[in-house]
């Protein structure tokens, strides 16, 4: 040991720092392997999906009806009818837009059972994508997979003056930029990139075995709602108006079961069949059982099958943005003008049109004599297809 003292105090000073670097690796990749060696025999606990799900954030803020008290009030978005307080409750916020994917892998989705009113559209591929408007919901819900905006929702969300929760969106220059319409139009926007952890979190065992990434983004109503509280973006504006100043509720009316148009398909794509929607009219709820590429669609957040009052097929001019994308995969949809529309409600089927004069104009719906469709009171479901696309019923 001493010989070596000398020989290193015989070292120029360049050498001695040399010497202390080269022992420091050895002394740090010895002990690495050594821990390495140690800890690799041990066998991790296994994590049950319960203690998984405790990590995460908790559900906030709910508020629950008095069965007793008379229910007068009418959501504006679905016509459906809450007491008194509930709607005191709902009417200090504004409609909130959340973008859920439907890739196969996808699927169960959270929350769809309990928006007032959902989109869909062909986001890319012939794969569907869903925007679920939530409003008069009393409890907070879990939302996902929240994915990315496209122009087209753009100018149906304009008919609320939502807040508008997505991870990121197309923005290739041109007309289907989604991410630079948000500035141009204003949207209340909740891009989760400007927002983060933990009012949306990636939860890799939603669906009890592991999925890519980009089907685990996930949040809720209620945390996204206290976002936009705190951006200033409640029921009124920094100007003082209401959300709800200029909007034009659909029509409603009381249900009227016992129609004999049973079993709807819709087809997107036809070389996307995994993406075709069956509606199953049930009698007994009035409503209509969804099935999606030959399964029941369900909602993972209660394991209830998705079983809206209304469907609504309309029509309109699909086309590429060509845009520079690769693969050219940016569409555009005709939202404004009018057009062929489908509407099923009671078991019945109405042949009309719809109409939407502008992006922030109320879509209308019609029958064929041009009198406006009034809705049963519920969740109301709207798909937006390409012209010519098969419907059959």
């Amino acid at each position: 040991m001493k010989k070596i003292v000398n020989i290193f105090q015989s070292l120029t000073n360049l050498q001695k720092t040399l010497s202390l670097i080269i022992l420091g690796v050895v002394l740090y990749g010895a002990s690495t392997s050594i821990a390495y060696s140690l800890f690799s025999q041990i066998s991790p606990a296994p994590v049950s999906k319960e203690t998984e799900a405790a990590k995460l954030p908790t559900p906030v803020g709910s508020f629950a009806e008095d069965p007793n008290e008379p229910k007068t009030a009418s959501c504006p978005l679905n016509g459906t009818l809450h007491t008194k307080k509930a709607e005191d409750f709902w009417s200090k916020r504004r409609p909130l837009a959340v973008m859920i994917e439907n890739h196969t892998e996808a699927r169960p989705q959270s929350g769809l059972s309990y928006a007032d009113v959902v989109y869909e559209a062909v986001a890319e591929g012939g794969i569907t994508r869903f925007m679920a408007l939530f409003y008069c919901n009393l409890s907070d819900i879990q939302v996902g997979p929240v994915r990315s905006a496209r122009t087209y929702f753009l100018d149906w969300l304009g008919e609320y003056d939502a807040l508008y929760a997505h991870v990121g969106g197309a923005n290739s220059p041109g007309p289907a930029d989604a991410l630079g319409q948000i500035i141009k139009y204003e949207v209340k926007d909740m891009n989760q990139f400007s927002i983060g952890f933990p009012v949306y979190w990636r939860d890799y065992q939603r669906l009890g075995h592991p999925v890519a990434t980009e089907h685990t983004m996930y949040s809720t109503t209620a945390k996204l709602w206290e976002v936009g509280a705190k951006r200033g973006w409640t029921a009124t504006d920094s100007a003082g108006l209401r959300w709800d100043k200029s909007f034009v509720p659909w029509k409603f009316k009381d249900d009227k079961a016992g129609g004999t148009t049973v079993n709807i398909k819709v087809n997107f794509w036809e070389s996307q069949g995994g993406y075709d929607v069956t509606w199953t009219y049930d009698q007994a709820s009035n409503s209509y059982k969804r099935q999606n590429g030959g399964a029941p669609h369900v909602d993972l957040d209660n394991n209830t099958q998705l079983s809206p009052k209304v469907v609504v097929v309309q029509f309109e001019r699909e086309s590429n943005a060509n845009d520079g994308y690769p693969g050219n995969v940016h569409l555009l949809y005709g939202t404004t003008g009018s057009g062929k529309a489908l509407i099923f409600q009671d078991g019945n089927v109405i042949e009309g049109k719809w109409n939407k004069t502008s992006r922030l104009a109320r879509t209308k719906y019609t029958d064929k004599n041009g009198k406006e469709i009034e809705f049963d009171k519920g969740q109301i479901w709207i798909q937006t297809v390409p012209e010519g696309s098969k419907v059959s019923y």
